[in-house]
C-alpha cells in the first residue's frame, strides 16, 4: 500500500558569502577541492560544536573571516584549536594567520562544487539549546 505521508519542506536559511578582501595572508595547509572526501567532511561535522561553528559562519558572518573569539564559545583555547584544525584539515574551513590570531571562513564554493546541498543541510539544521 503506498504511503500517504506528505513531504515536509524546511526553509533553508540564506548562506552569507562575503567577498574576499584584497591582500589576504596565504591560507594554512588544506586539502585541494578534488581531494575533499565525504566521509572526512561528515566525520568533522559529526561533532555538534563543529557543526555549530560552521552553521554560525554560514548564517551570521559579519566579515570575511572570524577569530575563534567571535563565536563566544566557553571552551579552553586548546579545545577550540583542535576543533578549528579538524574543520580546516577536513576541507570545510579555510584559515589564515594574522599575526598571533587565526581567522576562519567556510569554503562555500569548494564544498558546493564537491558536495551539492551539504551546506544547505548544515544551514537548515536546528541545534539543541546549549
Amino acid at each position: 500500500m503506498p504511503s500517504t505521508a506528505h513531504p515536509v519542506f524546511v526553509r533553508v536559511p540564506d548562506i552569507k558569502v562575503l567577498p574576499e578582501p584584497a591582500e589576504l595572508p596565504e591560507p594554512l595547509p588544506e586539502p585541494a577541492v578534488e581531494d575533499l572526501r565525504l566521509e572526512t567532511v561528515l566525520g568533522a561535522l559529526s561533532d555538534p560544536l563543529r557543526l555549530r561553528i560552521v552553521r554560525k559562519l554560514l548564517l551570521e558572518s559579519e566579515q570575511f573571516d572570524h577569530t575563534c573569539g567571535w563565536f563566544g564559545l566557553d571552551r579552553p583555547k586548546s579545545s577550540l584549536t583542535h576543533h578549528f584544525k579538524t574543520l580546516r584539515e577536513a576541507g570545510i574551513t579555510r584559515q589564515r594567520q594574522y599575526g598571533l590570531e587565526r581567522r576562519s571562513h567556510v569554503r562555500v564554493d569548494d564544498l558546493n562544487a564537491r558536495f551539492p546541498g551539504l551546506l544547505d543541510l548544515v544551514a537548515a539544521w536546528t541545534p539543541d539549546e546549549p
